[in-house]
């Protein structure tokens, strides 16, 4: 969403010379960017090119926006900017699939959603294979931050299904780069957080329709903090936990494709669909959870309680799932949508704060009992911590893929084994709509994070993490070395001044990170 006067400008296409905040998906009040003086609408590669080429002219900065993944203020620099909004170059070509073959390829500009791609093929019998992420997130956007799935069997990032894509540089041209592992602006075009360009458009690698399922067991917290998380996730095609602090338990899901005759169900999942009467419940709640604890144990256990069923309905009819495992077309049970006449959490105003940071699985088990530490710390002071967000904590995970600047990429020089993969630990909370915003025991969270980053080898995810945490995050850069000690940052930076020389595209992450220096 847009302040007034940005969508005005937008709409109008004309340019200001007074700076306003240009805000993630929540809305008014949650800026990622602080100085924006034009935001624009793309409908096609030239009108990039030529709005880039405009923007380098008269001494502007250029970052590109789609459906903005994006929760906090780290979009941009804080100089004056440029949001070129791609939602509308939404093109998809050139699809093919030979009958009876596995693997086929398709084109899409840089600003069609997953929702959008897996509904067209899906009307061709295709699908996008595990390099998917939830909700309705742009592909190029996706690229570009890294964006992943969780498995560790599977491809987890997206841009593993990637063959090629176009970028609009900084003087406005568009460059093509190919998948080629051994081609250094390929490792940096892989996870470029928009600092090479604007990602216009991409060849992608798509599969066959199958059918999969979703299976969920409930286990206890012990099972997994001293259990072999890489033997519960490693087998399947994607897989995950949700974890209940307050409840000390774990949901452990898992997805795996099945003969399509196996069943006759159409599942469709939804973990952010939303009733009215739900979202006045969980306000009532979690805003009363900012100065009374218990009510952030009444939230946990009604959000546990309600997680325990299948997040499923079925596709034709809508009615809801009651048993697991659950059956369905590939992108219905692993993504889905919304339901009918449903809307998302925050559309009523259930927002969050987030921190997500990965470590090597290797590690895991250590990582998670130190959280569980920490919890237990404040326990002993009579506070107990909960989970505040409708799936719990969600832990994550990332088959390794190397390229610069990704979260499972390998070899780094923090002496980490990230060979097997990633653990990500993804921590929503919910951000009280009461008093200051501030959460209950505001300053565990602020620990927790400074802790995790001070003891452990551990990657940001590069949209949901405060400037603070990047901060904290690269205090051990090493500028005389081909990379810091989590990644590839002298080789990228090679590529990302051949691309952009000027710095058009700078954001705040690459300035922390030393990119401009």
């Amino acid at each position: 969403m847009l302040h007034a006067k940005s969508l005005a400008l937008l709409v109008a296409g004309i340019s200001s010379s007074v700076a306003y905040e240009y805000f993630t998906f929540d809305g008014e009040g949650f800026p990622s960017c602080h100085n924006v003086s034009e935001v624009y609408d793309a409908y096609s590669v030239a009108q990039v090119q030529s709005l880039v080429r405009d923007a380098a002219s008269r001494g502007l900065q250029v970052r590109a926006g789609a459906k903005g993944h994006m929760w906090y203020d780290t979009q941009c620099s804080d100089d004056a900017t440029m949001i070129i909004r791609t939602e509308h170059l939404n093109g998809i070509s050139n699809f093919s699939l030979e009958k009876g073959a596995s693997e086929g390829t398709v084109v899409v500009e840089g600003g069609v959603t997953f929702f959008q791609l897996a509904d067209y093929l899906h009307e061709r019998g295709a699908n996008i294979g595990t390099g998917l992420v939830n909700w309705n997130v742009s592909l190029g956007g996706s690229v570009a931050m890294g964006a992943h799935r969780t498995a560790l069997r599977e491809d987890a990032a997206v841009v593993g299904g990637v063959l090629a894509m176009d970028i609009v540089d900084g003087s406005g041209e568009v460059r093509r780069v190919k998948r080629n592992e051994t081609d250094d602006a390929w490792l940096a075009a892989s996870t470029s957080l928009g600092l090479l360009g604007v990602i216009v458009r991409l060849e992608m690698k798509v599969h066959a329709e199958t059918k999969v399922y979703a299976m969920q067991k409930t286990l206890d917290e012990k099972d997994v903090l001293d259990g072999d998380i890489y033997g519960m996730i490693a087998p399947y095609m994607t897989a995950n936990f949700w974890w209940w602090p307050w409840k000390r338990k774990f949901h452990w899901r898992y997805y795996d494709v099945v003969p399509d005759n196996t069943s006759s169900q159409n599942a469709f999942q939804s973990t952010f669909s939303v009733t009215p009467l739900k979202a006045a419940a969980a306000h009532g709640l979690l805003d009363s959870g900012k100065y009374l604890q218990w009510s952030n144990w009444a939230a946990e256990a009604a959000f546990f309680d309600g997680w325990e069923k299948p997040n499923f309905h079925d596709k034709e009819t809508d009615a809801a799932m009651t048993t697991w495992p659950v059956y369905g077309s590939h992108h219905d049970v692993l993504v889905g949508g919304l339901y009918p006449k449903q809307t998302p959490e925050w559309d009523y105003g259930l927002h969050s704060y987030t921190l997500e940071l990965a470590f090597p699985v290797t590690r895991a088990n250590e990582m998670l009992r130190r959280v569980r530490q920490l919890f237990d710390d404040e326990q002993k002071k009579y506070i107990w911590m909960t989970a505040t967000y409708r799936s719990g904590i969600n832990i994550k995970f990332g088959k390794p893929h190397f390229d610069f600047l990704g979260q499972v990429t390998t070899g780094t020089a923090d002496g980490q084994d990230w060979s097997k993969g990633a653990i990500m630990l993804d921590f929503p909370t919910y951000r009280p709509v009461v008093g200051d915003h501030k959460r209950y025991n505001e300053d565990f969270y602020i620990r927790l994070a400074n802790i995790l980053i001070d003891e452990f080898p551990c990657r940001p995810h590069w949209t949901k993490n405060t400037r603070d945490v990047f901060k904290r995050a690269v205090k051990n850069l090493d500028k005389s070395a081909s990379y810091i000690r989590f990644f590839y940052l002298a080789r990228f930076k090679a590529v990302k001044d051949q691309f952009d020389p000027k710095g058009l595209y700078r954001s705040i992450v690459g300035e922390i990170i030393g990119l401009y220096d």
